[in-house]
């Protein structure tokens, strides 16, 4: 299956930049920055450009679908350039693109978030300074929030995972930086990666299992057989 588009940055719109500088806790023994350090960097330069906005407090949002390329990834001592900007939406969703670039590693990234109700947590339109901040840098470009990847056969393999109480956030759930932590456990230590995540139900923290199909999809799922998450590879 075809991952998400990843769209070029735009010469219009709002682009936020950032300057990161990578802590012990997110590299790999061998010095590279790992997925799970991505993705909680993903999160946080959202949440900086919404907080330069001082929009912070009008919305939640939850991610549905995040595509991670590295080309090469980011080391340890490293300054990370990282930029984000809005590269589609919909009604209830929008699109953010995200780069990190220093001087040996180059990542891009394309997540979809659903836009929330600060207060009820259910699903809401995008607000109105979106209009204002975002919505110029996407063109117009419309995305879909869909599931796509297949569901489990029944028949792969399956392997013990544990998500702890230290892996949940303030949404009162495992954070989905936490879920490529079990993905690292299947890697290895590799150069490069081109992997889409998809979140379909929120895990607790406790006992899960993962399970890896021969073409090296992976579920992350409940004891009790029901998905979390799945990932596809490019």
């Amino acid at each position: 299956m075809e991952l998400s588009e990843i769209v070029p940055v735009p010469s219009v719109g709002r682009i936020f930049e950032q300057t990161l500088h990578p802590g012990l806790a997110d590299a790999a023994p061998s010095g590279r920055i790992r997925l799970d350090g991505l993705a909680r960097w993903v999160q946080d330069i959202a949440y900086a450009d919404v907080e330069d906005a001082g929009v912070e407090d009008e919305s939640a949002w939850v991610v549905r679908r995040m595509r991670v390329r590295v080309e090469r990834f980011p080391r340890f001592g490293e300054t990370v350039r990282a930029l984000t900007f809005c590269s589609g939406f919909a009604r209830l969703w929008a699109e953010r693109r995200v780069n990190f670039e220093s001087d040996s590693g180059r990542v891009e990234i394309t997540s979809v978030w659903v836009h929330l109700d600060p207060r009820k947590r259910l699903p809401a339109p995008l607000p109105g300074s979106f209009d204002r901040y975002w919505a110029e840098s996407a063109q117009g470009r419309k995305v879909k929030a869909r599931l796509r990847h297949p569901n489990p056969s029944g028949d792969e393999p399956a392997s013990h995972w544990f998500f702890r109480q230290a892996d949940a956030d303030i949404a009162d759930h495992v954070n989905n930086a936490a879920y490529w932590e079990a993905i690292e456990e299947t890697l290895g230590d590799p150069g490069s990666v081109d992997a889409e995540i998809e979140f379909r139900e929120p895990a607790q923290p406790g006992n899960a299992r993962i399970l890896r199909a021969a073409d090296g999809t992976i579920w992350v799922t409940a004891a009790d057989g029901r998905v979390h998450a799945s990932v596809v590879f490019g």
